[in-house]
């Protein structure tokens, strides 16, 4: 009898805890469901003009329908890629070309020769400007999403947002090791890979940079995957970076200086190579609302080429004071 009470009055509370949760989901005052951080989200995005050190002198339309990665290549042509294609540009923005494939490419990069290094989801490959493909590697592994793409000019390094990893080929495809895993002994943390936004780049002194963006971290790696340096700040200010997964991209001024952007709180900063805030190049308020995989890319003119996937375009800014002609 006693066991049965219990039962019957574990039911009752079982009962009434779910009417509770039913009433509160679906029957709440109106503006209960409301955004409580709206606000706040808003106000980050407000940014201090006086911090605002390049002006945007120029943009274009991509003609693909999705686009994803922008290189530049030494005579600062520029190539966009993305769903089923890749597209090249004078520096002045006129297209000088284009060719199509029956893929998405997520990122980009011109290797010494000229030739195209393309990160389809699981796999690289390489092309010529024409669109030859050169070689298809092996993808490493089902579960793979590459997201970016760099070379030295002897290695190739690609980051793997699905496995957390970034890999050393050699420019055969052949594998050489790989970089970041977590290991205590050696004073590597591990990536920390939220969601695709996983980007890496070659620094002034051949060093791979490589985002850990989940920690909101840079961090410098040798080739054999030896840990050289970190640098990086959580903070909603200006200085900063927050969210889940920032930055989410970034790019490298020939001084060794970080070009870098942001989704959530959309903009683009520039940092010294020691990681102290430098400047604004582009504050929120000059992006859609929304806008996220702002990929970034450095001409030889010390141009910031920003591609706009929201607005499907190529923004190029300059440092404000500099000689506005187009090249």
């Amino acid at each position: 009898m006693k066991q049965q009470l219990i039962i019957i009055t574990a039911l009752i509370l079982l009962i009434a805890g779910i009417g509770y949760l039913v009433i509160d989901l679906f029957y709440s005052e109106s503006g209960a469901s409301d955004n409580p951080y709206a606000y706040g989200l808003n106000e980050l995005r407000k940014s201090d003009s006086s911090l605002i050190d390049y002006q945007e002198i120029q943009h274009f339309p991509a003609g693909l329908s999705e686009v994803y990665g922008i290189a530049a290549d030494p005579a600062n042509r520029i190539y966009v890629t993305g769903a089923n294609g890749v597209e090249i540009y004078s520096p002045g923005g006129e297209k000088i070309s284009e060719f199509s494939f029956p893929d998405t490419a997520y990122c980009i990069a011109v290797t010494p020769d000229g030739n195209l290094l393309l990160g389809m989801v699981d796999h690289i490959e390489i092309m010529t400007p024409g669109g030859e493909i050169l070689s298809r590697w092996k993808p490493e592994s089902e579960a793979s999403v590459l997201t970016s793409v760099a070379t030295d000019g002897t290695d190739i390094f690609v980051a793997d947002a699905g496995k957390k990893i970034v890999y050393r080929y050699d420019r055969e495809g052949t594998l050489l090791n790989r970089i970041g895993k977590k290991d205590s002994l050696k004073g590597i943390p591990g990536f920390v890979i939220p969601s695709p936004y996983f980007d890496l780049g070659i620094g002034r002194d051949d060093e791979l940079w490589v985002v850990n963006s989940g920690r909101h971290l840079f961090e410098a790696f040798r080739p054999d995957g030896s840990l050289i340096s970190t640098w990086g700040k959580t903070s909603t200010g200006v200085e900063g970076f927050c969210g889940c997964c920032n930055p989410s991209n970034f790019a490298m001024l020939s001084d060794g200086s970080f070009v870098t952007s942001e989704k959530g709180i959309e903009r683009v900063k520039v940092y010294l190579p020691s990681g102290e805030f430098k400047c604004l190049v582009a504050a929120p308020d000059q992006f859609d609302q929304g806008t996220r995989g702002i990929d970034l890319a450095v001409d030889s003119e010390e141009r910031i080429l920003v591609l706009d996937p929201w607005r499907n375009q190529i923004r190029i800014f300059i440092k404000k004071g500099e000689n506005n002609d187009e090249k």
